[in-house]
């Protein structure tokens, strides 16, 4: 008898029983589908070792370039982190007792630096700032090396405000001469200091295979960082017609932008309120004189002197003695030849808003004579 094939010469499984699990109390199958163990884990875990061992091999090739490099990020990482916490501080703080902080726009700074203009920048252009012919200079201003010293002003009022991060900087002075056209010295000063990008320096991205390209990022972020930090607490008050009304319409303007007067607040680097940056000849006139004809306290006062240019060290001298002596009679400015001054600094005719944006201030801007302003002050309650 002969032997029946079923198809091909192998013998096929035999399909009585479904494949899978069977349940006796339903009576059907069900089907069980096994995941290889650890399937999910082994894709992520071999990427994983795979850039590990990169990272090690390229650490034994170039150990200096992975050095660099991981220090020019975690520089990175701070700058962002700590430009983060500057801007929640800007955004979120609210001085106690002063609901209507909200409207003004810098009232987190609690510091003054004032740099007290004395000419008026005239050239159409930023390249010949050092140059005397750029600026508008009085008879008595005509000598060699008078610009490099309103420059040294600047930089000086730059730098102190970024050491203080809590610190607004303030450039001041009106428009002060007729023939310089109706351009004031505040902005001339800030004109200055813009052309001269903060007097920060810049350095340029430049990829190279050492991992500098990231270091000099890094550099580039923390200059560029820093000089827009500066950039947007400068600003300016353009109505001063001398030195005592630079401190004063100051200390106003001071209030119109952050909504409270200099204070005894201990910040980052400065436990005072006002700096003042002016010629070293004049610091008897503006820390003596004028500090205590609006009262402000001698230990929260600091001034910051620079040299008149070479050849005009005596003629200032001279020409301070007499001016303090003025201020001495006349304390405020308001009587004699200081006050005919002022009207001769003002031939635009412009209009003083001080004190409105001070209200607390008001009696001390109404108030002539001889001796201190006797009524009470912010700063010194």
């Amino acid at each position: 008898m002969k032997n029946q094939s079923f198809g091909s010469g192998s013998p096929k499984s035999y399909h009585g029983y479904p494949r899978g699990d069977f349940d006796l109390e339903s009576g059907s199958s069900r089907r069980s589908f096994r995941k290889p163990k650890n399937s999910s884990r082994i894709g992520p875990i071999r990427m994983m070792n795979s850039i590990a061992n990169r990272i090690h091999y390229f650490y034994k090739l170039h150990p200096v370039a992975v050095f660099l490099s991981s220090l020019a990020i975690g520089v990175a990482i701070l700058i962002v982190l700590s430009m983060y916490e500057s801007r929640i501080r800007t955004m979120g703080f609210r001085r106690d007792g002063d609901l209507s902080s909200g409207s003004y726009p810098l009232a987190n700074l609690r510091n003054l630096v004032m740099v007290a203009g004395h000419s008026i920048y005239t050239s159409t252009s930023c390249g010949k700032i050092d140059s005397e012919d750029s600026w508008f200079l009085e008879p008595y201003q005509n000598n060699p090396g008078q610009a490099a010293t309103f420059l040294a002003h600047i930089q000086e009022g730059v730098e102190s405000a970024a050491k203080d991060e809590g610190a607004l900087l303030l450039f001041s002075g009106g428009e002060t001469r007729k023939d310089a056209g109706p351009r004031s010295e505040a902005q001339s000063y800030w004109a200055v200091a813009e052309s001269k990008g903060w007097f920060g320096i810049l350095l340029t991205c430049v990829f190279d295979t050492t991992g500098c390209f990231v270091f000099f990022c890094a550099l580039f972020l923390v200059l560029t960082g820093k000089r827009d930090n500066i950039r947007s607490r400068a600003h300016t008050e353009e109505h001063a017609r001398d030195s005592f009304e630079n401190l004063l319409f100051s200390v106003c303007r001071f209030r119109e932008l952050t909504g409270s007067y200099p204070q005894n607040i201990t910040v980052s680097f400065y436990c005072f309120a006002i700096v003042v940056v002016s010629y070293d000849f004049k610091k008897e006139r503006f820390a003596h004189l004028h500090r205590l004809a609006i009262g402000f306290p001698e230990e929260r006062f600091f001034y910051t002197g620079t040299p008149a240019a070479p050849g005009a060290k005596e003629a200032a001298e001279k020409g301070e003695a007499f001016v303090q002596a003025q201020f001495q009679e006349d304390p405020y400015g308001c009587l004699g030849s200081l006050h005919k001054k002022r009207l001769k600094r003002d031939p635009f005719h412009r209009f003083i808003p001080y004190p409105k944006g001070c209200p607390e201030l008001k009696s001390l801007f109404n108030y002539c004579g001889p001796v201190p302003y006797p009524g009470t002050l912010p700063w010194i309650q």
